[in-house]
């Protein structure tokens, strides 16, 4: 493209000339539809994380936790590997292989694991805190790791946003806290971890790569892990624990984070992180759905609050 100046109603505007249409192009306008496009990924990946909670009380219904996050992780991994595969897909650098070790210890191992093993006893409102943590803390592994710096409206925004999420979900679970929280926490730093070593990857390789070189690089430690799992814990094959082991290793372990990782690219990586504000509230709505959970008054309050917190740190410039 060759781009120049042109005066429209009196005022300079650049352009851009699309050598093979001749089209006019605003710079301006393409750069907001790709932020728009990559707000819209890092959604969808929201919607497909809202639901891992809930697929993860059904999968416990038919496997051992181990069983179940080794499992998933090998049907992914196989997934992941055959679109490498068929794409013929080169091999990532060297340089790029300790982020991905990062990323896969913290989005393909750490946090499901743990989350998987609070969930054991654990009501997935409970495990929801973890979520509404999640943005800020990695916001914070942003700014330490790749150098972001948000500004101040945005900083407190967030913690408005994050302290919002935290009072309903402990709300919902009667302020009680309980031997799962060690798990949960130590889920919410190696999630954290991993998102932030993603989205700076998913700059120089194309989102779903970066997920895909992580599954299969997991692959040496999952599949024995699943076969000694499958061994020593029982396994009762249920159409629920089928349902949601299958949503844990195609829509959480790789499409969702598929979408995310290229809407982190395309938006920031504090900037997408804000959007999983809204996941706790979503998957209290799943909950409500698929394992007949009860919601307060307080729902749609914090949903309004959660709301108006995203659309300014969207707005807030880093």
């Amino acid at each position: 493209m060759r781009a120049e100046s042109s005066a429209i109603n009196g005022t300079s505007v650049a352009v851009e000339h699309d050598p093979q249409g001749g089209r006019e192009v605003d710079p301006g306008r393409s750069a907001e539809r790709r932020s728009l496009g990559g707000a819209a990924q890092a959604g969808l990946g929201v919607v497909a994380f809202s639901l891992t909670f809930p697929a993860t009380a059904w999968g416990l219904e038919g496997f051992g936790p181990w069983s179940l996050v080794a499992v998933r992780g090998v049907l992914a991994a196989v997934l992941a590997g055959g679109c490498l595969l068929v794409l013929r897909i080169p091999v990532p650098s060297r340089r790029h292989w300790g982020g991905l070790a990062v990323v896969a210890c913290g989005v393909v191992v750490g946090f499901p694991l743990l989350t998987t093993l609070a969930l054991q006893t654990s009501t997935t409102a409970h495990a929801a805190v973890v979520v509404g943590l999640l943005p800020l803390t990695t916001a914070l592994f942003s700014a330490l790791r790749v150098g972001s710096r948000p500004s101040r409206s945005f900083w407190v925004a967030a913690c408005a946003g994050a302290a919002a999420v935290i009072a309903f979900t402990v709300g919902q679970s009667s302020g009680a806290l309980t031997g799962a929280d060690a798990y949960l926490f130590g889920a919410l730093v190696v999630c954290a971890a991993g998102y932030t070593e993603g989205g700076r990857l998913a700059r120089v390789m194309p989102g779903w790569q970066v997920i895909g070189w992580a599954l299969v690089l997991c692959l040496p430690v999952s599949l024995p892990g699943a076969w000694l799992a499958l061994t020593y814990e029982p396994v009762v094959p249920g159409w629920h624990g089928v349902v949601g082991l299958l949503w844990l290793a195609v829509g959480s372990q790789f499409l969702g984070l598929v979408v995310w990782y290229r809407g982190m690219a395309a938006v920031g990586i504090p900037r997408a992180s804000q959007l999983q504000l809204a996941q706790p509230l979503l998957t209290l709505v799943w909950s409500v759905l698929l394992l007949g959970e009860r919601l307060t008054w307080a729902a749609p309050v914090t949903a309004l609050a959660v709301l108006v917190c995203i659309a300014v740190t969207q707005r807030a410039r880093t």
